[in-house]
């Protein structure tokens, strides 16, 4: 660890925390990251995790912070212990559509191709070719990058306000990557949650993605495969709070997945798990200065986008704090 005192002091532990401190410590500065939950305990580790603008309020940076976050992750696919992965499938509409969607890229520098046979219900399709992320697998690697790099962290801090984790920090720079806890902690009322909920199950042979949605937000369908087990959803529940699954609902995603994918029928459940995205009319990424000399930076608001936008934003970051 560290023994310098920290330059900055980072709060929060999901990827975008985690990024962000890693970017800065590798920068040369020495950095502390100070968070409520383990990394395992954030909504990131609930993400399936497709790049891909989700969920996320557009602006001219938003493309700019995908696209240097795509170079990033397909810098690491040729690590296993990342697990980051190159992956093809198909994002379908039960609209019918002329053209794919305006966000919608495919990483492998080819435009989205109209896709052959769609599943029963659904009017468009088009096939992607994307980074999907293991996520639990991912922020282990994201954690020991950070140890490398001296960095304490600290995942069981309560912070009643902004002030009072700023007041704890000691460092003369705080970069507030909170995510939904922003909500109270700033407090910033924009940020609301969308509710997520996936079931995690063995993978009988699935080797493509599939994301299907309908104009109603909770008919959203995905599977999202990581080698051995399979993240099935999915839900878009505005406004509600609950982190504990819903049985109901669970029952509701392996119906509809079993029925898009057969394969599925009578596989392990391996876990429930639920997330509360972090959604703003726009991410937030600025400075202030807090009139003792110190500067707080924000970093979040990144709705169902954050690992999409993580080493964008990281960067920009370290870029405001060495200006």
């Amino acid at each position: 660890m560290n023994s310098r005192e920290p330059d900055v002091v980072v709060i929060g532990a999901g990827v975008s925390g985690l990024t962000t401190a890693i970017c800065l410590a590798e920068a040369g500065l020495a950095v502390s990251v100070r968070a409520a939950k383990p990394p395992l305990a954030t909504t990131s580790a609930a993400a399936g995790a497709l790049w891909g603008p989700h969920l996320v309020g557009m602006d001219e940076r938003v493309p700019r912070w995908a696209a240097i976050t795509l170079a990033r992750l397909l810098d690491l696919l040729g690590d296993q212990a990342t697990g980051v992965r190159l992956v093809s499938g198909v994002e379908a509409s039960r609209s019918p559509q002329q053209d794919p969607p305006a966000w919608l890229a495919s990483a492998d520098g080819q435009p989205p191709r109209p896709a052959g046979l769609l599943p029963a219900g659904y009017a468009a399709g088009w096939e992607v070719t994307a980074p999907l992320v293991a996520m639990p697998v991912y922020l282990g690697y994201l954690l020991d990058r950070l140890r490398r790099a001296g960095v304490d962290i600290h995942d069981d801090c309560t912070f009643g306000s902004l002030p009072e984790a700023i007041g704890q920090a000691g460092a003369p720079m705080v970069v507030n990557c909170s995510g939904i806890g922003a909500h109270l902690l700033v407090p910033d009322p924009a940020v609301t949650p969308v509710r997520g909920q996936v079931v995690v199950v063995a993978n009988p042979g699935i080797s493509d993605f599939f994301v299907g949605a309908g104009q109603d937000p909770d008919d959203l369908i995905y599977l999202f495969p990581h080698r051995d087990t399979v993240v099935l959803g999915g839900t878009e529940q505005p406004g509600n709070w609950s982190v504990e699954p819903d049985p109901a609902t669970a029952e509701r995603i392996m119906r509809s997945c079993t029925a898009l994918e057969p394969r599925l029928a009578g596989t392990e459940v391996i876990a429930h798990r639920v997330g509360l995205r972090p959604v703003r009319p726009s991410v937030r990424l600025e400075a202030e200065e807090l009139g003792d000399g110190r500067r707080l930076l924000h970093n979040y608001g990144h709705g169902g986008a954050g690992i999409t936008l993580s080493w964008g934003c990281a960067l920009d970051v370290v870029n405001m704090v060495a200006g």
